[in-house]
């Protein structure tokens, strides 16, 4: 595996990503981090960080079990401390290095830089610039405009890059990655989809033995094949729940258990919408929201649950996104949203957990599901958030709000579907706000509700961008919608990005 040390970049998860594109397994820790053991190590990345190396906050980590003993290639921050720590020189910018730049000179029979070109276009992003390298380090790239680009260590594979190759505006780094994983640590590239559900299945089998696992399925791609792979493993010992909380799309609770059956899960659905309604009467506040619907989720799971005799496991669908997040070089975050789904459940129920996909970002979630042969039906779904429409409805939660929203939200993503733009949206949602606006319809005044539509492209979420959707499409839809759901009277369309927005309003 490679090692990725955190220092707080933006772009740690992108570095990891690219490294596993080239089906070597990848793990991403803080940087002060230090294995227990390092024979499987074949390789250290060190990454950027918003800190400049010469504050006096900045982290300066023990990196003597690595530096020398294991290839190691440091990224923009981590380029710099290495310099630091070695008598080199780096002084701030005269003016700050962001954006595009190529590289005027490469140094010949150099492995890291094995295919590319001179004149390659790499990424800058940094205030600070290696300004002296030590006496025992060589330069190896440089641009037009910085004079160390590239050094490695004489007689050492450590290497340092002032700019970015894990970005896409570096147009080669991918080849400059490879040469470094593949050729300078010798990683054999076989972590694919394949190996990762037979070494799966198998730790599966040999973990769980004989005992009997419940999980709460979503209908969503995580849950879905965190389901399909602990069924391979352990088949009836595995029981799964799909609760109706009754904020779910229009029909999905029937069109999902039927999706379900034909895969051979066993699956006991659970109608409650009274249950949550009742709960979220009166509230507005978005965190007490989803409080409510996840306290009441672990009312009725726990019920559920329990008519399953002699249980040990509580199986979930985490990604690796939120391993990472759980252990942020910047320490616990600021809470932007709770937890949706079973938090609490395992301490209530004596359970122990198992969480086959938590090493796994999103499209690797779905590069497995398609190896274990999943239907695309479940595999290209959108993204839903665990408490529904609960926090798409702005304000408080009322049944007649559920039934307008459903049918809003049905009429845009049935519109997306016979445009062939789903595949091209990351996730889309309607918002009902708790707006009303004057309108006319025939002769009539109306004052009724403004409902908001977005649609985002996006990769795993941590950001994402709004789509241009074609104006006639969304002329189309608006009408649609305006048309044939009583109570609305005005669509507007959402173009802002995450950051500074999130995906969701709520």
């Amino acid at each position: 595996m490679i090692l990725v040390l955190d220092f707080g970049s933006q772009y740690t998860q992108l570095i990891a990503r690219r490294v596993r594109e080239q089906n070597v397994y990848c793990e991403i820790h803080p940087y002060h981090y230090r294995p227990p053991k390092t024979e499987h190590i074949k390789g250290v990345i060190l990454s950027g960080s918003p800190f400049s190396v010469r504050d006096a906050q900045a982290p300066r980590p023990d990196l003597s079990w690595c530096e020398g003993h294991i290839p190691m290639l440091s990224i923009c921050y981590g380029a710099q401390l290495i310099i630091m720590m070695h008598g080199g020189e780096v002084m701030p910018s005269s003016t700050r290095e962001y954006g595009r730049a190529n590289l005027s000179f490469i140094a010949k029979g150099e492995s890291l830089f094995n295919g590319i070109e001179l004149q390659s276009q790499v990424w800058m992003s940094h205030a600070d610039t290696i300004t002296r390298l030590p006496g025992n380090y060589d330069l190896i790239a440089r641009t037009n405009d910085m004079g160390v680009a590239a050094f490695r260590a004489r007689g050492k594979d450590v290497f340092g890059l002032q700019f970015h190759p894990e970005v896409y505006h570096s147009t080669q780094g991918k080849q400059l990655l490879k040469n470094y994983i593949v050729d300078i640590c010798g990683c054999s590239q076989d972590w694919t989809p394949e190996s990762f559900i037979q070494n799966t299945v198998a730790s599966l089998k040999e973990k769980l033995g004989a005992d009997k696992v419940i999980l709460g399925l979503s209908g969503g791609v995580d849950s879905s094949v965190a389901a399909t792979l602990l069924h391979r493993a352990i088949g009836t010992q595995l029981y799964c729940i799909f609760v109706d909380n009754g904020l779910l799309r229009k029909n999905e609770f029937e069109e999902v258990l039927l999706t379900y059956k034909d895969m051979g899960l066993n699956v006991r659905g659970i109608r409650a919408a009274n249950h949550f309604l009742a709960a979220l009467k009166g509230i507005t506040d978005p965190e007490a929201k989803r409080k409510a619907i996840g306290h009441v989720f672990i009312e009725v799971f726990e019920r559920e649950a329990l008519r399953v005799k002699d249980v040990h496991w509580l199986a979930q669908g985490t990604i690796y996104p939120d391993v990472i997040e759980s252990v942020s070089v910047k320490g616990p975050s600021m809470t932007i949203k709770s937890h949706h789904n079973v938090g609490g459940l395992p301490e209530v129920m004596n359970l122990k957990v198992v969480e086959p996909l938590n090493s796994l970002f999103k499209d690797e979630v779905r590069k497995v599901g398609r190896s274990l042969g999943i239907s695309s039906t479940i595999l290209d779904r959108h993204p839903f958030p665990g408490p529904g429409l609960g926090v798409r409805i702005l304000g408080e939660v009322t049944a007649e709000k559920v039934r307008a929203l459903q049918e809003v939200d049905h009429y845009f993503v049935k519109a997306l579907k016979t445009s062939g733009l789903y595949k091209d949206v990351w996730q889309a949602a309607a918002i009902l706000l708790p707006v009303q606006s004057v309108g006319v319809m025939g002769d009539e005044r109306t004052y009724e509700n403004a409902v908001a539509l977005r649609a985002v492209e996006s990769t795993d979420g941590m950001t994402a961008d709004w789509v241009h959707l074609p104006y006639d499409f969304l002329a189309r839809v608006s009408n649609d919608i305006i048309n044939n759901v009583k109570g609305v009277n005005r669509v507007v369309y959402d173009i802002s990005s995450k950051p500074p927005a999130t995906i969701e309003w709520e």
